[in-house]
């Protein structure tokens, strides 16, 4: 084997980007391994834990890793390397400038903003935040990985400013129409959206959308916000907000298990807009409930969720083992409580993440997790939308086939929009002919996957 190593003294590319050229050339037959990162303490271990001789970098270098059959290999993916890092190297931008600001005060200097995203490693992202908040600016935080305590700080400050947190570990919003983190290509309207929960929140807006209705605002405040240490901080300060936007008819606001407590405060909350709630927990609404809800207030039809069954390898009367694979948080606790038992990961948990992308983004966990299941139930989520996987179904139906092989029933809940590029009708006819019984309804699957098992 032959290997290049390279250290690029100040060189950035994002994770995701990153992540991308990595599968893209781990994917050539020729490379055997292929670790294109940020030079973090993280990633170095992870290169020399493969066998190569890393030297001294910073977090600000770039570091390449990859191995090869023969030099030649080794050469023609190194000539990859620069393609694809080159098709992803940003341009400047319209006012000729070469070099992005460097921070994200100056930034906020040179450009008309009022929102900041961050997505920059966990132990990172609190200064990147608070420079927003200070600057008078709101802020959504991406990254995971970030101390409660800081968290606190970051939104009391927000609120002494009048600006509001979106975050940490804020996966979905769309502000003014515009997406970002993973979000789904929706339909203006008259539905606005708290959510201590982004697969929550794309979830109910999605069925939403499929039921012919828009969204003004979707406004993420991090899983972590109603729960008892923050207080539904940001939740407050979300809802305030939409209850004064004219665009915005009704309010939802979505939430896995909050603080019973914190849970009471915002349902307490004197608001003329009225608020449909969606915090899930035992003997709460399901996430299709709840959008079902919200069309019923607003004088629509409620449509029958579209599904594709498949063919069931149940016995009558056995019973099997259920197991939930998900990237989604809140769809994962959602499958759990309807399910009632079984065993269910969710690999977006922080635990999972750390190092590496988000499993809407990266597969490689639950592929693995998917072949080592050998009979029973498997329930997935697959999340559509900007930012996730270009084409899920490309590397999921191939395993849902030898699942199914194997005697494996697959379920999956494909959680998207007509408008999604993946395109949600495609995804889930390519799923269902691998074998997968398949729902735009997570709550959907989760029932259709318990009786599966025999519950």
């Amino acid at each position: 084997m032959n290997d290049l190593v390279e250290v690029r003294p100040g060189v950035y590319h994002d994770s995701v980007t990153l992540m991308r050229v990595s599968r893209a050339l781990t994917q050539r037959p020729e490379v055997a391994v292929a670790v294109v990162a940020m030079a973090t303490e993280l990633n170095i271990g992870l290169a020399r834990d493969l066998g190569f001789a890393v030297p001294p970098a910073t977090p600000g270098d770039l570091l390449v890793a990859v191995r090869a059959a023969s030099p030649a290999e080794l050469e023609d993916a190194a000539a990859e390397l620069e393609r694809q890092l080159a098709a992803r190297t940003p341009v400047s931008d319209a006012r000729g400038e070469a070099a992005p600001p460097r921070t994200t005060r100056s930034a906020a200097r040179g450009f008309e903003a009022n929102l900041v995203l961050v997505s920059v490693p966990g132990e990172h992202a609190f200064a990147e935040a608070l420079d927003a908040v200070e600057a008078g600016l709101s802020v959504m935080i991406f990254s995971d990985n970030v101390p409660v305590e800081q968290e606190i700080l970051l939104k009391d400050r927000a609120r002494a400013k009048g600006v509001l947190v979106m975050g940490p570990d804020c996966g979905t919003a769309v502000v003014g129409g515009a997406g970002l983190g993973f979000a789904n290509v929706l339909r203006p309207g008259p539905v606005g959206v708290v959510a201590a929960s982004g697969t929550g929140a794309q979830q109910v807006t999605s069925l939403l959308d499929l039921a012919g209705v828009g969204v003004s605002h979707v406004l993420g405040v991090g899983g972590r916000d109603l729960s008892a240490e923050v207080g539904g901080r940001s939740a407050m300060q979300a809802l305030r907000a939409l209850d004064e936007d004219p665009a915005t008819e009704l309010i939802v606001l979505i939430s896995k298990p909050p603080a019973p407590e914190v849970a009471r405060a915002v349902r307490d909350l004197d608001l003329a807009t009225p608020v449909v709630h969606a915090l899930l927990g035992p003997g709460e609404d399901d996430l299709t409930t709840a959008a079902e809800k919200v069309l019923r207030a607003l004088g629509r039809e409620v449509p029958e969720w579209p599904s594709w069954p498949a063919p069931a390898h149940r016995a009558a009367g056995t019973r099997r083992a259920l197991r939930g694979l998900y990237s989604g948080g809140t769809l994962c606790a959602e499958a759990a409580l309807l399910a009632g038992e079984g065993e269910f990961t969710d690999f977006g948990d922080d635990s999972y993440t750390r190092g590496r992308a988000h499993p809407m983004i990266d597969p490689a966990l639950r592929l693995e997790a998917l072949r080592g299941v050998a009979s029973g139930v498997v329930l997935m989520d697959v999340v559509l939308g900007h930012g996730a996987d270009p084409d899920p179904s490309s590397w999921l139906a191939p395993a849902v086939r030898d699942a199914t092989a194997r005697g494996v029933d697959v379920v999956v809940a494909v959680v998207g929009t007509d408008g999604d590029p993946q395109g949600l009708r495609a995804q889930a006819a390519r799923l269902n002919e691998a074998g997968a019984a398949v729902f735009t309804s997570n709550a959907a699957a989760a029932r259709h996957a318990r009786l599966l098992a025999g519950g």
